[in-house]
């Protein structure tokens, strides 16, 4: 019985110290973080579909050659720029400068044949008509030349406009015949977007109007013209074609993009684009609950200049915070500040 009197308040002792010594190891609770937040909305919007297209220059030319010569000078390469004037392609084309040469001879002679004729016409030696038909021949002749120097300036090809080289199809040495491409040269000043749009959504654009175009993805759409809409639509697929005009600078030749039509009106949640971060594949959101930030799983969709929807995760009116810390964490206090 002894032994028990004395374990027993040795046992409390100890049930106490423990309980002190881990009262004061307790963390303190955690310090309240300032936010800015906002609230999601729901919106009946023109629900959106994204069409494919492709960015083309509005200026092209696949230039080819008007004369059959060899390729004497090409020294351009893919992706030089190029002024509006400059000599791209020099052919040599012996034939034709030969031709050159025998009308500026065939014009020699005929202006002299006419200062013969009105030599001998004013001494009464020939009549006048004498000397109209020389002056014919002068013309003829000098007709002649001027059609056997446009020929040999089409050995000399020269850009359109200003412009990158894009193809390249032939080499110095290589024979260059009418209607073989040598070069294409694209415009860079001005790119559009050219794609195909369900005929009862294209019934809603008009020439003039902006449309949204997504060049990469998870990037914020850009705002884009449309310049050309065709008002026949195909018989297979039931689309029209659209060329949208781009800003200067956010796109290349040949690039894939997607244009966003809008269709039926449906109703769609909102949050601000800021309120959601990233981590991986995941997109989350911390929403104020109780003066806590809760995270939240969330699965956007459509993205505009500020806003982000969101097709699951959230409902209307919740608070969410913006631009999150990176050190907030899930149920830490917040205080809402503006």
């Amino acid at each position: 019985m002894r032994p028990l009197l004395f374990i027993l308040p040795l046992a409390l002792a100890l049930v106490t110290g423990c309980t002190r010594k881990e009262a004061a190891v307790a963390p303190p609770a955690a310090a309240s973080v300032p936010v800015r937040t906002s609230l999601t909305v729901g919106e009946f919007l023109p629900a959106l579909i994204e069409m494919p297209a492709t960015v083309r220059p509005v200026e092209r030319a696949a230039l080819s050659a008007k004369l059959t010569g060899t390729v004497a000078s090409l020294p351009w390469g893919l992706g030089q720029e190029v002024k509006a004037g400059e000599l791209l392609v020099t052919l040599s084309v012996p034939e034709t400068e030969a031709r050159v040469r025998q009308a500026q001879a065939q014009l020699a002679e005929a202006a002299r044949a006419v200062e013969r004729e009105r030599t001998l016409v004013a001494k009464g030696v020939n009549p006048p008509d004498t000397l109209r038909d020389a002056e014919d021949r002068l013309r003829f002749a000098q007709a002649g030349l001027a059609e056997a120097e446009a020929m040999l300036a089409h050995a000399s090809i020269r850009a359109p406009f200003a412009g990158v080289i894009t193809g390249k199809h032939v080499l110095p040495g290589d024979l260059a015949t009418p209607g073989l491409p040598l070069l294409v040269l694209e415009s860079t000043a001005r790119l559009r977007a050219e794609g195909t749009v369900p005929e009862q959504a294209a019934s809603r654009l008009r020439i003039g109007d902006a449309l949204a175009v997504v060049v990469n993805d998870g990037a914020t759409p850009i705002s884009g013209t449309i310049e050309e809409l065709s008002t026949a639509a195909d018989t297979v697929s039931r689309s029209v074609l659209v060329k949208v005009a781009l800003p200067v600078g956010v796109a290349r030749s040949g690039q894939y993009v997607r244009l966003q039509v809008a269709t039926t009106a449906s109703e769609a949640l909102w949050a601000p684009a800021s309120a959601i971060s990233r981590f991986g594949q995941i997109e989350r959101v911390f929403v104020v609950e109780d003066g806590r930030a809760i995270l939240r799983l969330v699965k956007t969709g459509r993205t505009t200049a500020d806003r982000t929807e969101i097709l699951s995760g959230l409902h209307p009116g919740e608070t969410v915070v913006l631009a999150p810390p990176a050190a907030l964490r899930d149920g830490q206090p917040v205080t809402s500040q503006p």
